[in-house]
Formats: structure tokens, C-alpha cells, sequence
């Protein structure tokens, strides 16, 4: 008897991904869904990629906790419109929590918004939030075997951002075989390597970006 109810909730869920994405083509605003380990900077990317935007790009933030409104504030402090979402325990963000989040942010407003999904490289794959894009984030510190431990959620992946290329020689990172893995499971997805805290790589970064958003206005 679970599998029939585990199906009605995903089917259940994914109808409403649908018409989240239309309340977003409505608008004309671009959603991403970042998905990554709790500490690979996902924040980070976001205000990073926030403060290099063109004037006339503007971002917006759901961020999904178990708890606390920490990274929220973080945003706010920034001046981006952001709306939190915590889970009390629950591991992933689903599409019913985003539609309701969606009806606090001043959609008119912004061209891209950006959801920080909870920390977590399994379950956040398996639900849709009616994004256009998902991005997966990973970083130095966690080491360059994670593509081999959690395929799914790089064969998911839109773009993969490897974060914190500022300490890849300190932790012995070997970008090539992290690479290699996230090849084997999608081997045409956009790859950066970026530095929040200096800056690097941002610029290709932007540039996928921007041509994403582009192409979403012009449909």
C-alpha cells in the first residue's frame, strides 16, 4: 500500500510544480533551485552572483532551513527580497512550501530568483519545485568524490558549480576525477569552478547565467 501513496504525493506535488512555473513565466522571472551539502556555499554563490548582477537584473531569495532564519537575514541585509521556508526537520523543500513562499516576494520586481534548497545531495533531486534551472554546488572542503557517492543529484543538474577553488591545493582536491564523475552520470553539464571569496571564476559564471535568463524572456 506505500507505493501507490508514495506515487499520489509525487504526482500531487509535481501539479503544483507545474503551476508554480507558470505563475513564474507570468512574471517573467527565472528560478533556479540550488541543491548542495550544508557548508558549500550556497549563500555565498547567491550574494556573490547578486552583487555582480546588471542593474536592470533583479534577484530574489527563498531559503529553505530546517531551522532559523540566519542565511535569510543575510540576504535581507544585502537589500534582496527574500522569503524563508523552514522545514522543522524535514529534509528537502517541496512544491507546495515554494507556492506559498512565492505569494510574499514581489515577483514584479525581479528577473531571477534563487531557491537554497536545505543542505542535503539526496532528497532535494526527487522533488520538483516548478524551477527552471537546478544547480548543484559543491566545494573543496567536501572532497572530489561526491559526483561517485550521490550520482542522482548531478545526473539532475543543469549546471554544476564547484565553490571554494581558493582552497582546492589545501584540501588536495583533484578537480579532473571530481569532473570525471559528474561526467559519467551527465556528461554535457555546464561546469564552473569559482572562488566567492576572491572572485574567481565568477565571470563564466554570470555569463551562463545571464544567457539563461535571456533566453527564458525571450520565450
Amino acid at each position: 500500500m506505500k507505493i501507490p501513496v508514495v506515487k499520489e504525493i509525487l504526482n500531487a506535488n509535481d501539479q503544483i510544480a507545474i503551476e508554480n512555473r507558470a505563475s513564474l513565466d507570468d512574471a517573467d522571472v527565472l528560478m533556479l533551485n540550488l541543491m548542495a551539502s550544508p557548508g558549500a556555499g550556497k549563500t555565498s554563490l547567491i550574494l556573490a552572483t547578486a552583487e555582480r548582477l546588471p542593474a536592470e537584473v533583479c534577484p530574489g531569495v527563498i531559503e529553505g532551513d530546517v531551522a532559523s532564519s540566519i542565511d535569510a537575514d543575510r540576504m535581507a541585509e544585502h537589500g534582496i527580497p527574500v522569503t524563508q521556508i523552514n522545514t522543522g526537520g524535514g529534509c528537502h523543500l517541496d512544491a507546495p512550501m515554494v507556492r506559498a513562499a512565492l505569494s510574499h516576494l514581489p515577483l514584479s520586481e525581479m528577473n531571477i530568483l534563487f531557491v537554497e534548497n536545505v543542505g542535503n545531495l539526496i532528497c532535494p533531486a526527487g522533488f520538483d519545485l516548478g524551477a527552471h534551472l537546478a544547480v548543484v554546488v559543491a566545494s573543496a572542503p567536501e572532497g572530489h568524490d561526491k559526483p561517485y557517492k550521490y550520482p542522482g543529484m548531478f545526473a539532475a543538474a543543469n549546471a554544476v558549480v564547484l565553490n571554494k577553488a581558493d582552497l582546492l591545493e589545501v584540501f588536495d582536491f583533484d578537480t579532473d576525477y571530481f569532473r570525471r564523475g559528474v561526467e559519467m552520470v551527465n556528461p554535457s553539464v555546464p561546469f564552473f569552478v569559482v572562488s566567492c571569496r576572491t572572485g574567481a571564476g565568477m565571470e563564466p559564471w554570470l555569463t551562463w547565467l545571464l544567457n539563461r535568463r535571456r533566453e527564458h524572456a525571450s520565450q
